[in-house]
């Protein structure tokens, strides 16, 4: 945890914070934190600043904080991203946090399983926490927009075009003839398939929405690596 994030509900003053559970949890076994410490601290979908540790009991830890300097800026980066295995979607929603991606759009697709969808990882609380995982780690306050959308045909016919519309708008497919491009300057769609891949008629669907086809070399990646991959290499 590289930043405390504190909730609206923590705050007992406009300058002062009680923290408890799993925060006060790491500010013992890993900070070993003791009274006097200053840490960084951050509000979500706020400011970030420092916190002086007033008080630290077993239970629950008191800060006086301030807050004054902006959060890093967000990728300009739209992640559409075909629903993937449970476990680790955790673990990609955690990166994509990380890395500063501005809104996650999770598309059904021919490969994903009808089972993906019934994940306990998918209930608000659990992608929230997710979320907040991945911008503790990357000094971040503001959360992704994480949108779903199960039905793959209406997406791409009624709502794909729009959003592809006015910006880099790009479909993983290895085999594909182009590469990837690196260091872009502009704001970014990304779609991302399945494990084996999105379908052909996926790929025409995505095409005809205004997706361009790229690749990222010979080696096929998981989806989490490529998701990292792919968005490091776009910025």
């Amino acid at each position: 945890m590289n930043l405390l994030l504190l909730e609206a509900d923590d705050f007992i003053a406009a300058d002062q914070v009680v923290l408890r559970g799993r925060r006060v949890q790491h500010l013992h076994e890993v900070h070993q934190a003791s009274v006097g410490d200053q840490m960084r601290v951050g509000q979500i979908d706020g400011l970030m600043g420092s916190g002086d540790l007033l008080e630290l009991t077993a239970d629950q830890a008191r800060l006086q904080v301030q807050l004054n300097q902006p959060p890093p800026a967000k990728l300009p980066l739209t992640l559409l991203l075909a629903m993937p295995r449970p476990k680790m979607f955790r673990r990609i929603l955690q990166h994509c946090a990380s890395l500063g991606v501005a809104e996650i759009i999770l598309l059904n697709s021919y490969r994903v399983e009808k089972s993906f969808w019934q994940t306990p990882f998918l209930q608000p609380d659990a992608v929230r926490e997710n979320l907040l995982l991945g911008l503790e780690q990357a000094r971040d306050t503001r959360l992704p927009v994480v949108r779903i959308e199960k039905r793959f045909k209406p997406f791409a016919e009624d709502q794909l075009p729009a959003l592809a519309h006015d910006r880099l708008s790009l479909v993983a497919h290895p085999g594909t003839a182009e590469a990837c491009p690196r260091d872009v300057q502009q704001d970014c769609l990304l779609a991302i398939g399945p494990e084996g891949g999105w379908i052909p008629y996926e790929v025409d669907k995505l095409q005809a929405a205004g997706l361009k086809p790229v690749h990222l070399g010979e080696r096929i990646l998981r989806v989490e690596t490529a998701v990292t991959a792919l968005i490091s290499r776009l910025f």
